[in-house]
C-alpha cells in the first residue's frame, strides 16, 4: 500500500496508505438512536392515560430506516450487496518498479510472486473491489487496483466469475471503469449526492478486506472536503467505517443505499484500519466516469495559472476582509487566463458561478469544465470586484489549473 507521508528513506512510518486491494459495500445509517421507535404525531400530553401516537405501518417505512431503528443493517446489506463485486488481477512487477511501502504494488495486495517468462519481472496477484453502475456490465473501481493488470476477473455476489477489460482510467482521481459480459443484466447500484453528505451521517461498508470477502463495516462521515496532499483534485470524504487492504475501489453508501464515495486511501501506521479512511466523492467520480465511458479518458479544462493559498496577511494586502479565494501567483504564456486579461495578484473568488472558498477549490472546478466552454470568473483586483469571461481550453499538458 502507498504511504504518501513516508519519506524516501523510510524513516517516517505513519502515513496515508492507498489501499491496494479493496472491497467495501458502504451503507449508511441515519441519525436515529439504536432501538428508536418510529412514530409520527404530536408529543404525548401529560395526563393519566395519554393517547398513543399513530405508528407508521412497517410497509410504509423505508427498509434503511427500519434497519437503522432496529439496530440492524441487514435490510440495507441485502439491498446493495448484489451490486458490489470483487476485482482480481494478475500482472507483473518490473525489475525497476518501485514497490509500495508494504512491499507490494499498488495494483492489489500481492498474493504470490516469482519469475515470469518474457517480462523480466515478477508475477503478481492482487484483489480489490468495485461496484456495478450499469446492468450492461460497467463497473467502477480504483485505478491503482487495475493499473498493472495483464488480466482482470470479476467475482459477482452469487459467485459467478467473469473476465473484465479496462474501458479507461484516470490516475489523477484514482478512478477506473472496467466492463464484463454477462448472459443476463446485472444488478446495479445508484449514484448518490456526495455534496449532501454531512459530518455525522452514517455510512456502511461491505468489502473484501484481506481477501475475506463480504465483510460489512459501519461508521460515520468524519469530515468532508478533506485534502491529504496527494494531488490538486482531491476532495475526499473522510469516514471511520473500518476499511483495510482489499477494500480499494469499493463504494460507500448513504442511508438510502446510494453510492456517495469510492474508497481509495487510509491513514495508518501499520497498514491496517485505525478508523481513518478516505473516499472519492461520488459527484466528482460521476463526471470522471461519464467521460471515461464516452471518450475512454478524461478531457479536462485548462485555465493556465499558478495559484497559492491566501494567508491572513496576504488577504489583508489584497484588500480582503477574510482569507478566501485563490491568489494568482503566475499567469502562463498563451493561456486562456492571459488572453482574458487575468493578472498576477488577482484573487479568484468565483468560477462559473461557483464560489472558490479556498485555493484548492479552483483546480477541481477548472478540471470539471469542458474545453471550449466560456465561463464567468469573478476576481478581486486591488480589492475591487471584476468579472472576466474566459474560454477554457484543453491543456497542452497536465498542469495544476
Amino acid at each position: 500500500m502507498k504511504t504518501p507521508f513516508e519519506s524516501d528513506g523510510g524513516n517516517r512510518r505513519f502515513g496515508l496508505r492507498r489501499m491496494t486491494a479493496a472491497l467495501l459495500v458502504g451503507t449508511a445509517l441515519i441519525g436515529l438512536p439504536v432501538g428508536a421507535v418510529l412514530v409520527f404525531g404530536p408529543p404525548a400530553v401529560a395526563e393519566s392515560q395519554p393517547p398513543a401516537a399513530p405508528v407508521v405501518p412497517a410497509s410504509l417505512v423505508p427498509a434503511s430506516l427500519v434497519a437503522t431503528a432496529s439496530g440492524s443493517f441487514a435490510g440495507l446489506v441485502h439491498q446493495v450487496m448484489p451490486g458490489v463485486v470483487n476485482v482480481s488481477i494478475t500482472g507483473h512487477q518490473g525489475p525497476t518498479r518501485i514497490a509500495d511501502s508494504d512491499g507490494g504494488p499498488r495494483g492489489g495486495e500481492p498474493r504470490s510472486g516469482g519469475p515470469r517468462g518474457g517480462r523480466g519481472g515478477q508475477a503478481i496477484h492482487g484483489a480489490g473491489s468495485g461496484f456495478i453502475i450499469d446492468p450492461a456490465g460497467y463497473i467502477v473501481t480504483n485505478n491503482h487496483v487495475v493499473k498493472d493488470a495483464d488480466e482482470i476477473s470479476v467475482t459477482l455476489n452469487d459467485g459467478t466469475v467473469l473476465p473484465a477489460k479496462v474501458v479507461g482510467t484516470d490516475p489523477k482521481t484514482d478512478l477506473a471503469l472496467i466492463k464484463v459480459k454477462a448472459d443476463k443484466p446485472l444488478t446495479a447500484v445508484e449514484w448518490g449526492d456526495s455534496d449532501a453528505a454531512q459530518v455525522g451521517d452514517w455510512v456502511m461498508a461491505v468489502g473484501n478486506p484481506y481477501g475475506l470477502g463480504g465483510t460489512v463495516t459501519a461508521g460515520i462521515v468524519s469530515a468532508v472536503g478533506r485534502d491529504v496532499n496527494s494531488n490538486p483534485l482531491e476532495d475526499f470524504l473522510q469516514i471511520d467505517a473500518p476499511i483495510n487492504p482489499g477494500n480499494s475501489g469499493g463504494p460507500s453508501f448513504d442511508a438510502g443505499g446510494k453510492v456517495i464515495g469510492i474508497n481509495s486511501e487510509i491513514y495508518s501506521p501499520s497498514g491496517g484500519s485505525v478508523g481513518i479512511g478516505f473516499a472519492i466523492p461520488s459527484n466528482l467520480a460521476k463526471s470522471v466516469i461519464a467521460q471515461i465511458r464516452e471518450h475512454g479518458s478524461v478531457q479536462r479544462g485548462w485555465l493556465g495559472v499558478q495559484i497559492q493559498a491566501l494567508t491572513p496577511e496576504l488577504a489583508e494586502a489584497a484588500g480582503l476582509d477574510t482569507a478566501r479565494g485563490a491568489l494568482v501567483a503566475e499567469v502562463q504564456r498563451n493561456s486562456p487566463a492571459l488572453k482574458a486579461g487575468l493578472h498576477q495578484g488577482d484573487v479568484i473568488v468565483s468560477f462559473d458561478g461557483k464560489p472558490v472558498a479556498q485555493s484548492k477549490d479552483l483546480p477541481r472546478l477548472v478540471a470539471e469544465t469542458a474545453s471550449g466552454t466560456t465561463v464567468p470568473v469573478e476576481v478581486l483586483r486591488n480589492g475591487k470586484p471584476e468579472t472576466l469571461s474566459i474560454a477554457i481550453a484543453r491543456p497542452p499538458k497536465q498542469v495544476e489549473s
